[in-house]
C-alpha cells in the first residue's frame, strides 16, 4: 500500500465539529484524487453486473441492450442532478443533506435512513455471496466463518482511516476495471475473427438478430429487463459521498459526474454487447453458467469459471467495502443533523466515525444471521423491503434539484460549476420515468417486482411517519447552516415540493 496523505480537515459539509487531529474533529481529507477516480469508476460496476445479467438476457434477448441503455440514461441524468448539488456543496450526507435543505428535515431524515437500511442489508447479501465462493475454494472453513472473516477484515480497514478504505477500494475497483476491459477487448477480437487460438463458430454480430430477431419476446420485454437490471446500477452515487473526504471535493464531484456517461457506455453496454455477439441469447450455457462465464467458455479459455469467480469475489469485496463506508457516512451525516444519535457524528483522531461504522456493521451481522437461520422469511423480507430504495433515492434527488437550483442561483450562482441539462424539463421527465418504472413494477408478479415495491413502500411509510412526528414535536438538533442557505420549509411553496410531499405521503 502507498503511504496515506497527511490528514487535513475535509470539506465534508456543514457541522463538522472540532479540529482535525482531535477526537470529534470531524471527517478528514484522507482520499487522494486517484482514490476518488477509481471509486467513481468502480462504483458503477457492481457484482450484479456479473451475476445478474444472465436473467435479463433470458428475459429480453438482445433487447436487454435497450434495457441497460434506458436505465443507464436514467442514472446519467440523476447523477447530473446530484453532481450539480454536490459540486455546489460537497457533504458526507450527499443527497440526504441536499433533501434536508431543499425539501425539509422530514425528507433528509427519511431518505437518509432508507439509504442506510439498503446498504446494511447489502452487507449481508454480499458477505454471503463472497463466503460461498471462498468456501468452494477452501471448504475447511464453514460458510458462516468466511462471512465473519470478510466482515471483520473490512470493518477493521474502515476503522483505521478513510485512506485505508480508499486504498482497498482503489485495488478492488482496479481489478474490476481491468477485467472488464480485457473481456471487451478479447471478446471484440473474437467477434471479428482475429483472436489468435480462438475458433468460435457461434460468434458474430448476426447473433443480435438471427435468433428470433432483436426483440424475440416483443417490446414489452425491454421494460421487464429494466426491472431486472435497474438495481445493479446502485452505487453510482458513492463518489459524491466520498468527495467530502477528498483533497478537492468540488473537482472530484465534477470529474465523476462528467465521466459517468462513458463509464456506463463502456462497462455495461460494451460488455453486454460482447456477450450478445459471442453467443446466441438463448444458448443454454448463459443461464446454466452465467453470461460472462459462458462467453469465456465459448472462446475455449481455460478455467473460465474460476477466473470469473475471482472477479466476482473482487466485486463482492468492493461492494462490501464501499457499502460499509457509505452506510457509516450516511449515519454520520444523520448524526450531525440531529436525525441520529449524536455519537454517530463523533470521530476519532483519524477522522473516522467509529460509532457509525460499528452500528452499521452490527446490523450487517444481524442480517447475515437472519440469512442463515431464516433465509425464506426474515431475510427475504429485508431484501425485498430494501429493493426499491434505489428508485426512491433517485426520485428524491430529482425533486431536491428542482428546488436547490433556485436556491443556488439566488444565494451563490458562482457555485453552479455543474449544471443539469435542459433544466427543469429534463428533471421532470426523469422523475416521471422513475414513477413509471415503479408503477410498472407493481404489475410484475413473475419477478417479484410487486412484492418488492409494496414492501419497500411499507418500510418507507414507517420511516416517513417517524420523520413527520419528529418534525412536529421539534425533535433533534436545530437545522445546520450550509454554504448555500436554504429557504424556510413551507409546504405550500413550489409545485415540485408539493408533488414530492404528496408522493411520499402516499408511501
Amino acid at each position: 500500500m502507498t503511504s496515506q496523505p497527511t490528514p487535513t480537515k475535509a470539506a465534508s459539509g456543514p457541522g463538522g465539529p472540532g479540529e482535525p487531529g482531535e477526537p470529534g474533529g470531524g471527517l478528514q481529507a484522507g482520499l487522494k484524487n486517484r482514490h476518488l477516480s477509481m471509486i467513481a469508476i468502480g462504483g458503477v460496476i457492481g457484482a450484479g453486473l456479473f451475476v445478474g445479467s444472465s436473467s435479463g438476457i433470458a428475459t429480453a434477448g438482445p433487447g436487454i441492450l435497450l434495457s441497460y441503455a434506458l436505465v443507464g440514461t436514467l442514472v446519467v441524468l440523476v447523477m447530473r442532478m446530484l453532481g450539480e448539488m454536490s459540486a455546489a456543496n460537497p457533504t458526507s450526507g450527499s443527497f440526504s443533506a441536499h433533501a434536508d435543505r431543499a425539501l425539509g428535515r422530514w425528507a433528509g431524515f427519511s431518505i437518509g435512513w432508507l439509504y442506510w437500511f439498503f446498504w446494511v442489508v447489502v452487507l449481508a447479501v454480499e458477505a454471503t455471496a463472497g463466503a460461498k465462493i471462498l468456501e468452494g475454494w477452501m471448504p475447511g472453513v464453514p460458510q458462516w466463518g468466511w462471512a465473519l472473516i470478510v466482515m471483520v477484515v473490512l470493518t477493521a480497514t474502515n476503522l483505521v482511516s478513510v485512506g485505508s478504505y480508499g486504498e482497498f477500494e482503489f485495488w478492488f475497483a482496479g481489478i474490476k476495471v481491468v477485467a472488464i476491459g480485457a473481456f471487451i477487448i478479447v471478446g471484440g477480437l473474437a467477434i471479428f475473427g482475429v483472436l489468435p487460438g480462438a475458433h468460435s463458430d457461434k460468434a458474430g454480430l448476426g447473433n443480435l438478430t438471427d435468433h428470433g430477431g432483436f426483440l424475440p419476446h416483443g417490446p414489452g420485454a425491454i421494460l421487464t429487463g429494466v426491472l431486472l437490471v435497474v438495481f445493479s446500477f446502485m452505487g453510482s452515487e458513492i463518489a459524491t459521498l466520498a468527495a467530502g473526504e477528498s483533497e478537492d471535493p468540488q473537482r472530484a464531484v465534477t470529474k465523476s459526474t462528467n465521466s459517468i456517461i462513458w463509464r456506463i457506455a463502456v462497462f455495461y453496454l460494451g460488455s453486454i454487447l460482447v456477450i450478445m455477439a459471442l453467443l446466441p441469447w438463448n444458448d443454454p450455457s448463459i443461464k446454466d453458467k452465467g453470461s460472462y462465464v459462458a462467453a469465456l467458455d465459448s472462446l475455449g479459455i481455460a478455467h473460465a469459471g474460476q477466473i470469473m469467480n475471482f472477479i466476482v469475489l473482487t466485486s463482492v469485496l468492493s461492494c462490501l467495502n464501499s457499502g460499509l463506508y457509505t452506510a457509516s457516512r450516511m449515519a454520520f451525516s444523520l448524526g450531525q443533523r440531529g436525525d441520529a444519535p449524536k455519537a454517530f457524528a463523533k470521530t476519532t483522531s483519524r477522522g473516522v466515525p467509529m460509532a457509525a461504522i460499528i452500528v452499521s456493521v452490527v446490523f450487517g451481522f444481524v442480517a447475515v444471521f437472519f440469512n442463515y437461520k431464516f433465509p425464506d422469511s426474515v431475510f427475504l423480507f429485508l431484501v425485498n423491503s430494501s429493493g426499491a430504495v434505489a428508485l426512491f433515492v433517485w426520485l428524491v434527488i430529482c425533486f431536491s434539484q428542482l428546488r436547490m437550483r433556485k436556491i443556488i442561483e439566488r444565494e451563490a450562482p458562482e457555485k453552479l460549476v455543474v449544471r443539469m441539462w435542459l433544466y427543469p424539463y429534463l428533471t421532470w421527465a426523469t422523475a416521471a420515468l422513475i414513477v413509471f418504472v415503479l408503477g410498472y413494477m407493481l404489475t410484475d408478479t413473475e419477478h417479484d417486482g410487486r412484492e418488492t415495491v409494496l414492501l419497500s413502500l411499507l418500510v418507507a411509510a414507517v420511516v416517513l411517519v417517524v420523520a413527520v412526528i419528529r418534525q412536529k414535536v421539534g425533535a433533534g438538533a436545530s437545522p445546520v447552516k450550509y454554504a448555500v442557505a436554504a429557504e424556510p420549509f413551507r409546504m405550500s411553496e413550489s409545485l415540485a415540493h408539493s408533488t414530492v410531499k404528496l408522493f411520499l405521503t402516499c408511501w
